[in-house]
């Protein structure tokens, strides 16, 4: 399927005042730019097909200069029924998916952000919907448990994920070379007080597996209003399109700027979706239009 690079639109000229004292500053050491990539795949009912497609798509971001890749919800696996994620579940700490996750940081010298996976939780008919995050040496980073759990109902679509899913509890972030990375997962898109509550973010990550239907509907018009909002990159990488399981997901993987313009998107079907953040490009939204340190409330 085709990949369509949008450049971003020209700004108002920026403003030579000196930035407000609560405006964002890069971390001591932070890069100034920073390539990242978005994995879109098409995932199976079988974790072994799933890791080594993960596997391809990880050294093809890599050759291209990716230094951060962002899977999917579910890119381990996607069943036939929403059960099926019990059989596959693994302890916190241990198991194939997430010696995989920290082996292919590792070997392809990567940030990965391991889309989410089913971690084993309290209640045995339950998991949690977890986010892994692992650095080039394969050192764990960062672990979100989805907070905010899908429910839908329309004409044959039924989704309640809270049947098998635990919903997590905590706000999550992590730096990076970058900067802060704040964590979210598909339908906690939908919760603009989720972002506000990661604080000062350069970039947001948002793992999903939207359905056709609520996809075409909202998908793009949310993440580009999480990325004006918060005046940062927002990076978006999807399940995209007809599974094994019947099931149709809405793809269109994309990286978005501080300014709310795409800079890549990939329709449907596995691929690689990849761009480079620009501190520059942060700092130069945040000057011409200080929304970020003219918050009031909250």
């Amino acid at each position: 399927m085709s990949e369509t690079h949008v450049s971003s639109s020209s700004l108002p000229a920026s403003s030579t005042a000196a930035p407000h004292a609560a405006q964002s500053e890069p971390a001591a050491g932070a890069q100034g730019t920073f390539r990242v990539a978005a994995l879109q795949m098409v995932s199976t009912p079988e974790p072994e097909r799933n890791l080594a497609e993960a596997e391809r798509l990880m050294a093809e971001a890599a050759a291209d200069g990716s230094q951060l890749v962002l899977m999917p919800e579910y890119f381990c696996f996607m069943g036939f029924k929403d059960t099926d994620k019990l059989a596959v579940r693994e302890a916190y700490g241990d198991g194939p998916i997430q010696r995989f996750l920290a082996d292919a940081a590792r070997r392809h010298k990567l940030w990965v952000i391991g889309g989410t996976l089913p971690i084993a939780a309290p209640e045995p008919s339950r998991v949690l919907n977890t986010t892994l995050v692992f650095d080039p040496q394969g050192n764990e980073a960062a672990r979100y448990d989805k907070i905010h759990l899908f429910n839908f109902e329309k004409g044959e679509e039924s989704f309640d994920e809270a049947r098998t899913i635990c919903p997590g509890g905590e706000v999550r972030t992590f730096q990076s070379p970058f900067g802060r990375v704040g964590l979210s997962v598909c339908y906690d898109l939908r919760f603009p007080e989720l972002y506000r509550r990661m604080g000062d973010c350069t970039l947001m990550v948002v793992p999903s597996a939207f359905t056709y239907t609520t996809g075409r509907a909202h998908w793009e018009m949310l993440l580009r209003a999480r990325a004006v909002e918060n005046q940062c990159y927002v990076l978006a990488a999807a399940q995209g399109g007809k599974h094994e399981n019947g099931r149709r997901t809405w793809g269109h993987s994309m990286l978005i700027d501080p300014w709310g313009e795409i800079v890549a998107v990939r329709d449907e079907g596995a691929g690689v979706v990849a761009g480079t953040l620009e501190r520059a490009r942060i700092d130069e939204v945040r000057q011409s239009l200080p929304a970020w340190r003219h918050r009031v409330l909250g």
